[in-house]
């Protein structure tokens, strides 16, 4: 039976935008799409990364001999730090660098290439390649642990992973395909509702993960992640329609894709199309930075002095972190019905500046989760930028547009693994929390960015209401 038999309508709200919509296996229910492929692949990634980090602290700490500061008065501030934990900090964050730089520059490249090939070929190969490469990833890691091999051994994992696009191509993927079948007035929702994915599946694999290593270890938890990422590319295989309503065969191996890319920022269109194209992308560059280079630190901030979390409590911390995820998706919901979507993300970002504050001063559980509290609506920004990304270029080039949204993403995890893993050593001695600072003062450059482009714009999209008036 072909895929056509097996297609159903996709959701009312697809089908009434335009004619022609791509159609979905019958396997998804009704306005369902992609969002089982982000929330899967992102459980698997969430349970992965701080275990990652702590299997490293792990093996670190026992390769120097230190057996932590719980046995030391950990969490009383007497001015004073242990010199070996500051050596197994330094070390423990600059191979998290090493391991995620390696899988970055990979990645870009392959990102670069398999969007634009995804809007002539379609987008569900490229949704199934990473899957595979992500399950090789966790294979590999799993061979560590078991051997006990150096964690440098960790890298080669990551290289496999952003050969086949890593978790940047399922975003790239996923967000193309949502631009493919929604329209423009559906579309911040739809893409908020992804984000939403990402921030649920990070909660809940979150709080299984701490919990999970606290009883039985790291090997068990990678072995769900090897599985979850194996069941990502066979449902993609099984339930996923195409969305790219006219395929034609292409070249996987040529420079056009390349090219179709640069043509993006190149070439003049109406409305001021290439400088907004570019300052959305420096906004969305320097965002994604900061939110990264920050979770990124959370683990080793809370691993030490003088918070010393356990693994429960790191468990609970990562989930709080993507509980605003969900916030930010309600609160956006809400203030779309009085204003315009540059002022919701001007929201976000003094929402998001406001907690990282907070947390680069904390010095207690109590304060560290208010801290967490605080950033309940920095989530707003990213679905928001993206979504006016996509309604500034074509319908045949949103594949192009989201390999180059996320090769800026892959370049801002390359920033933020660069710049706050080698700033928090570096830092220790005066301010523990200085890179959560300078994070929250970098966002003033993304919020003026959006605020002036909202200002200048001729022709702002109000909403319903500013419309009426």
């Amino acid at each position: 039976m072909s895929d056509r038999d097996l297609s159903a309508a996709v959701s009312s709200e697809a089908a009434g935008g335009s004619q022609g919509r791509p159609k979905l296996r019958r396997c998804i229910p009704a306005g369902l799409t992609v969002e089982p492929v982000l929330f899967l692949s992102m459980f698997a990634m969430a349970l992965q990364g701080p275990l990652v980090t702590q299997y490293i602290w792990d093996r670190v700490s026992a390769d120097l001999g230190f057996n932590g500061t719980k046995q030391q008065g950990c969490g009383h501030l007497n001015g004073t730090t242990d010199p070996l934990q500051q050596e197994v900090e330094t070390l423990t964050s600059h191979w998290s660098l090493y391991i995620n730089l390696g899988g970055f520059v990979v990645g870009i490249f392959s990102v670069m290439l398999l969007g634009p090939w995804s809007d002539s070929v379609g987008r569900r190969p490229v949704l199934i390649l990473p899957g595979f490469g992500l399950a090789l990833q966790a294979a590999i890691y799993l061979v560590v642990m078991y051997q006990k091999l150096h964690v440098g051994y960790f890298l080669l994992g990551r290289i496999i992973s952003g050969i086949s696009g890593d978790f940047n191509m399922i975003l790239a993927g996923c967000f193309a395909y949502i631009a493919d079948v929604s329209n423009r007035q559906s579309r911040t929702f739809r893409v908020a509702i992804l984000e939403a994915c990402l921030g649920i599946a990070g909660m809940v694999a979150s709080i299984i993960g701490g919990q999970w290593r606290e009883a039985q270890g790291y090997i068990n938890p990678f072995w769900l992640v090897f599985a979850v990422n194996l069941v990502t590319a066979l449902y993609v295989y099984l339930c996923v329609g195409e969305s790219v309503k006219e395929k034609k065969p292409s070249r996987l191996f040529t420079p056009r894709h390349y090219q179709s890319v640069f043509r993006l920022f190149t070439v003049a269109g109406e409305n001021k199309r290439r400088g907004k194209l570019c300052l959305y992308l420096l906004a969305f560059l320097l965002v994604v930075t900061v939110h990264m280079g920050a979770k990124d630190l959370f683990v080793i901030y809370e691993l030490s002095s003088p918070l010393c979390w356990h693994s429960d409590l790191i468990g609970y911390g990562s989930a709080a972190e993507h509980l605003t995820y969900l916030s930010s998706l309600a609160g956006l919901r809400l203030f779309q019905l009085c204003l315009a979507d540059s002022w919701v993300a001007e929201m976000g970002f003094l929402s998001n500046i406001a907690g990282l504050v907070v947390i680069s001063l904390a010095a207690t559980t109590p304060m560290m989760f208010t801290g967490y509290g605080l950033r309940f609506f920095a989530m707003a920004t990213t679905p928001i930028i993206r979504s006016k990304l996509s309604k500034l270029v074509d319908e045949g080039d949103q594949g192009a547009l989201f390999s180059s949204v996320a090769c800026v993403e892959g370049l801002s995890y390359l920033l933020a693994t660069g710049i706050f893993n080698s700033l928090y050593p570096a830092t220790l001695h005066f301010m523990k929390g200085f890179p959560f600072l300078l994070g929250g003062l970098l966002l003033l450059i993304p919020a003026g960015i959006i605020g002036i482009i909202e200002v200048c714009d001729q022709k702002p999209m109000y909403s319903q209401f500013s419309e009426i008036s």
